[in-house]
């Protein structure tokens, strides 16, 4: 193939992946801010310029482990060419869209490594998998809802046996302020994981392309165009899955909000410093389902949660078939 069109279609691709970035940040901006739109600690159009910007300065906080996990963890680097992850953006690209039209709280992040087995498996076959890596994500599909789930619930104990003599008002006052640190610690946690995952993406592919002197590594211009195309995304909001989040699942109060973005943000943490691509829709629909249990059982709309959760069981295999499609009918065009 000539060069300049190899670099095009490198340059292409990129931009492909940047426009995935993208729409993770719109399709998962209420994941940042349902929470503190719905206790109405912040007004939708100031929210997600708050979310925005500490999912871009996230990677200050965090290494890149999660990027390595997904360039080198998911299918194995060497069989990585144009047609693979073009099938693999495409797949989480259409998945995406489709849910978020919906207004579905579905995983972006599970839609791109659905997305990244289809394209794979449809080249090489089984042999192109990296069944570590795909095992650990997998695992977190459960488990990350579940830590979620399980740390709101006790802060929610924990804050209510703290908090039992003072007046409604005065907790409800001081939860207002505390949320702000809340949802920028869930939204630093969310770019912290989420951008990283479309950085493993480019870096493979620059490594297929040649491009990485020393092995495979992420560029730091890589990393700040990640950022930076996620926080533009979130600024643009999704306002469909904000109101399921906030208000569909359960009603929250700013203390409850709290303690969910709070348990939120734990969980992501943890995940990213073990360089596991967990799901921040899932991580928060588990914490606010457990702020929600913490009150009552009757207060949680299971059948909303039952929705969803079909929805997580669906987004890898969905994204699987839409990414080997992709792959096959870009042979054919290509």
């Amino acid at each position: 193939m000539d060069a300049s069109l190899t670099l095009y279609l490198l340059v292409a691709l990129i931009a492909v992946a940047l426009l995935f970035d993208f729409l993770n940040g719109l399709h998962d901006a209420a994941n940042s801010i349902a929470t503190i739109v719905s206790t109405r600690v912040l007004r939708p159009q100031y929210a997600v310029f708050w979310a925005a910007f500490f999912n871009f300065i996230a990677f200050i906080f965090f290494g890149l482990h999660v990027a390595t996990t997904v360039g080198t963890g998911i299918i194995t680097p060497d069989i990585v060419d144009d047609r693979v992850i073009f099938g693999a953006l495409m797949g989480a690209i259409v998945w995406n869209v489709v849910t978020w039209l919906g207004g579905i709280p579905s995983s972006s992040s599970h839609a791109l490594i659905g997305g990244l087995l289809g394209a794979g498996v449809a080249k090489a076959g089984l042999s192109s998998v990296v069944f570590s890596g795909v095992t650990k994500t997998t695992l977190a599909i459960f488990l990350s809802p579940l830590v979620g789930f399980i740390l709101a619930l006790l802060l929610v104990l924990l804050v209510s046996w703290i908090c039992y003599r003072l007046s409604p008002f005065a907790v409800d006052g001081a939860f207002r302020g505390l949320q702000f640190v809340s949802a920028s610690l869930y939204s630093l946690g969310h770019g912290g994981n989420d951008a990283q995952k479309t950085m493993g993406i480019i870096a493979v592919l620059l490594y297929s392309h040649g491009q990485l002197e020393g092995g495979f590594h992420v560029p730091f211009w890589v990393v700040i165009a990640c950022q930076a195309a996620m926080a533009l995304g979130t600024l643009f909001g999704g306002w469909r899955i904000v109101h399921t989040m906030g208000s569909k699942i359960t009603r929250l109060s700013p203390m409850q909000g709290f303690c969910a973005e709070t348990g939120g943000a734990i969980t992501l943490f943890m995940a990213t410093g073990l360089g596991i691509p967990v799901s921040t829709t899932h991580t928060i629909t588990g914490a606010i389902v457990g702020v929600g249990a913490a009150r009552r059982v009757s207060a949680v709309r299971w059948n909303i949660a039952r929705g969803i959760l079909v929805a997580w069981i669906v987004t890898m295999p969905a994204a699987a078939l839409i990414g080997a499609a992709f792959y096959w009918m870009s042979g054919v065009f290509g």
